[in-house]
């Protein structure tokens, strides 16, 4: 497929539909719901899950279907975090029994792991671009600071 990836139609209407074209109205609208988290995840993916399945489902962009990419993302996030914590307690650059100086395999490990997860961050809105570009129709953040109510602030 060449060029830009088609942007969900949710995803174009919020943003006002920039470039005008027609919305595809067959295109399948699955019910948001938090998946279940996959056992097989590490410990770590597990907590990452918890922290970030209720966030998508507030602002109605997870469903069953997208599972799979939300633990794939937590399974990378997992041993992303696995791998810094062991490049904490081993040097940077190791020397080889023939005496070769080279990275420690955890900085690849590391490496490869935020690839995965930006990859998964973008197709999950997860990014700060991605996020830039999507208008909720909930506020999940309450108030903004510049819009004053005039009610009681707590303060006084």
């Amino acid at each position: 497929m060449r060029g830009r990836k088609p942007l969900p139609s949710a995803i174009r209407l919020a943003t006002g539909n920039p470039g005008k074209r027609p919305i595809n109205a067959r295109e399948p609208k699955p019910v948001t719901s938090i998946p279940t988290c996959p056992a097989h995840l590490m410990p770590t993916a597990k907590a990452e899950w918890k922290r970030l399945a209720r966030y998508l489902h507030d602002l109605g962009v997870i469903s069953e279907l997208d599972r799979a990419a939300l633990a794939a993302y937590c399974q990378a996030y997992g041993r992303w975090v696995e791998a810094e914590k062991k490049l904490k307690e081993t040097p940077p650059l190791l020397r080889t029994p023939a005496g070769y100086v080279q990275p420690s395999p955890w900085l690849a490990i590391s490496n490869k792991n935020v690839e995965l997860m930006y990859k998964f961050m973008s197709e999950l809105g997860l990014a700060p671009v991605s996020r830039s570009r999507v208008e909720t129709t909930t506020r999940s953040m309450g108030p903004k600071p510049w819009e004053f109510t005039g009610e009681d602030d707590g303060f006084s």
